[in-house]
């Protein structure tokens, strides 16, 4: 079954993921502007992965902590990730971001709740089971799909293949471009 649109969730009422990160992503390229990418635990070694994708294809790209990362400006775009909806470092670092003019775009699989939703211009909603899914109500034993919240993670790394292969035909690069 074909769609016009790659979508991961037809009954979320929230704008497709992968919609939300090309449009962004797209959008920080045409006005050279740079991108900046954190998260904690696994949701930010999928991002650095992200990150160096971004990168193969010219873009500035940035994870926060290391050691080059300049001071982020009002053309630029940070993607965070917070599956629950918040952590105070996210908030810090998203804060940071909103104050300094630039955009902030969120993934998470908690869109409707969380302290780091006050920082974002923008929420990418990724439906998936996280970590603080993985324990059973009432006291049963239940066995998650994958341990840890692996699916959220996961998903991310399926999501952000499909981005760089819908940013491949937006900024007209070919495979062997960003070889």
């Amino acid at each position: 079954m074909q769609s016009d649109k790659l979508r991961l969730s037809t009954k979320s009422p929230n704008p497709a993921a992968l919609d939300v990160l090309v449009q962004e992503i797209a959008d920080v390229a045409n006005r050279n502007g740079r991108v900046f990418v954190y998260g904690v635990g696994r949701e930010g070694l999928m991002l650095k992965a992200l990150s160096m994708r971004l990168f193969h294809f010219g873009l500035s790209t940035h994870c926060v902590f290391d050691m080059n990362t300049p001071p982020i400006g009002p053309s630029d775009l940070l993607i965070s990730s917070v599956g629950p909806g918040g952590f105070s470092t996210v908030d810090a670092i998203s804060g940071v971001a909103k104050s300094n003019g630039a955009r902030v775009l969120l993934l998470t699989a908690q869109p409707d709740s969380g302290s780091s939703m006050k920082y974002t211009s923008v929420v990418a909603y990724i439906p998936a089971q996280m970590m603080a899914d993985d324990k059973a109500g009432d006291g049963e034993k239940e066995r998650p799909l994958l341990p840890m919240g692996s699916v959220y993670e996961g998903t991310m790394f399926v999501l952000f293949e499909m981005v760089v292969f819908k940013l491949g035909e937006i900024l007209k690069q070919s495979p062997e471009d960003v070889e």
